[in-house]
């Protein structure tokens, strides 16, 4: 194997030892290019810090951006035998240096607390060969050198140092999360606070808030970003399954059990378990739950032996579980466990103009990459000014279907008069609480819920299939919604 100590021992300065380290790795893979990134934790970037090829300019990603980006933030090791069918390939980066990557293999260089401050990378041209689990090998145990090494250098120390600077911009970790409005700032803090310890956090807003890319932003902020991330969404499983889908069962629990079933507690060992729509957690569960929490230990369905288990639990709900515990729909034991960490999420309309139209011109990019249009629409100022003039009941969920559609039915290069949002009928609508008088009646959850869906509904034409769609729900969820709201069936 490579010896990175034998190249730590010669006296060379730091930029002269990390590219004969990269140039040294290339040729023990027998690559074509080495590449190695470290993180900007004060920019949540990584870039290019050596490389194999000594013309290649300096290449900065976003966390999540690109293989590297992707390692950087998330861990783990990525192979990939062929990148044109590979989506987190980011094929701007063979333009920037005029090579035409065909395979590449990366591993995230990882610090003694389980920080990853960097990425090792190797690539192949085209027409070069692949890498295989004996290279994934070879690379991990060549990466675990290079960690303890630049570990004992004053390079490390000083990203290590960005990182704890307090003018660090906040949404470091948060680059899938749009918006930088003081709401979303003032998230981005509490998210960054409780990440760093093992404390179960309830997320609370409305449907179509972005409560899932908030649970995954306090995993990923975590020690334990490098395990799973395993969700739940109790709305869209009958009561009878919900325990079976957490717990797992044993051989012989109940007719088809044939053989054990590990459940998410088990899957996600090391790692964190999300459980959404919380408030429709059966009372029974809520119990088991509670032990979990509490004892960090379970029994699976139809078993007698304790399963010990290691998980961080993030919740979610659109419910008043306070009114539901006054209900006794919830156990009030299990509610004050769950809110260690309680964080409201503003519903769109509260977030100002400014969110909105970043998350449209995200989400107008990622239609037309989605449905492989050749040009990218203009946001002309007057769809502009609709979009920031509505108070969007069903909050960015709702943005992103209303800027698809139009991205869609867009005929020429300025996206304007294709947006499906009311115009005459507009002044009829509910406006936003904010805006509504002191004595007038706030509408409740569920009643923006209710106006939400058959809005949606009616977009779709009835078509109940399209809708769920559109709503990122079950066909079933979607069908007992609405007979909850009086809808009859089709």
């Amino acid at each position: 194997m490579l010896s990175v100590g034998g190249l730590v021992g010669q006296e060379v300065n730091l930029d002269e030892f990390l590219h004969q380290l990269v140039d040294r790795i290339a040729h023990s893979m027998q690559a074509d290019r080495g590449t190695l990134y470290l993180v900007d934790f004060s920019r949540g970037e990584i870039f290019s810090r050596a490389a194999h090829l000594p013309e290649l300019k300096q290449i900065r990603l976003k966390l999540g951006q690109g293989v590297a980006g992707h390692v950087a933030q998330q861990g783990g090791v990525v192979n990939i035998p062929a990148t044109k069918d590979e989506q987190r390939f980011n094929p701007d980066i063979d333009k920037l240096t005029g090579y035409r990557t065909s395979s590449l293999l990366a591993v995230p260089l990882t610090d003694a607390q389980g920080t990853i401050f960097g990425v090792l990378q190797v690539l192949n041209r085209l027409g070069g060969g692949i890498f295989g689990p004996d290279d994934e090998e070879r690379l991990k145990g060549i990466s675990a050198q290079v960690s303890q090494a630049l570990q004992a250098t004053s390079l490390y120390t000083e990203l290590l140092r960005a990182r704890e600077r307090p003018e660090q911009p906040v949404g470091y970790f948060f680059n899938k999360v749009i918006g930088e409005s003081a709401p979303m700032k003032a998230i981005y803090k509490t998210i960054q606070k409780a990440a760093q310890t093992d404390a179960t956090v309830l997320l609370r807003g409305e449907s179509g808030t972005g409560k899932e890319l908030f649970a995954r932003a306090v995993h990923v902020n975590s020690r334990r970003r490098g395990k799973p991330f395993v969700k739940v969404d109790c709305a869209a499983l009958p009561g009878s399954l919900i325990e079976n889908e957490l717990f797992g069962h044993e051989k012989g629990a109940f007719t088809g059990a044939e053989a054990r079933q590990p459940g998410k507690f088990e899957v996600a060992t090391g790692g964190t378990v999300f459980i959404d729509e919380l408030g429709e957690l059966p009372l029974p569960v809520q119990g088991k739950l509670l032990r979990v929490l509490q004892d960090r230990e379970f029994e699976r369905v139809g078993g007698t032996q304790t399963v010990q288990v290691d998980v961080r639990i993030v919740a979610a709900t659109h419910r008043d579980l306070a009114q539901m515990v006054r209900e006794g729909k919830f156990r009030e034991d299990l509610y004050y466990r769950i809110k260690v960490v309680e964080l409201g999420l503003p519903p769109l309309r509260a977030r100002g103009p400014e969110d909105i139209e970043r998350l449209a011109r995200h989400f107008i990019a990622q239609a037309t990459k989605r449905h492989h249009l050749s040009r990218e629409p203009h946001l002309s100022l007057e769809a502009l000014e609709r979009l920031k003039g509505w108070h969007w009941p069903g909050n960015v969920r709702e943005l992103e279907n209303c800027v698809e559609s139009a991205v869609v039915l867009c005929e020429g290069e300025v996206l304007a008069e294709h947006l499906p949002l009311p115009d005459a009928g507009r002044a009829s609508l509910p406006p936003p609480p904010a805006s509504l008088a002191k004595d007038a009646p706030v509408p409740t959850l569920a009643d923006v819920e209710r106006r939400h869906v058959l809005s949606v509904l009616e977009r779709a034409k009835g078509n109940r299939t399209l809708a769920a769609k559109w709503l990122d729900i079950g066909r079933n969820t979607l069908a007992r919604k609405l007979k909850e709201f009086g809808v009859a069936e089709e």
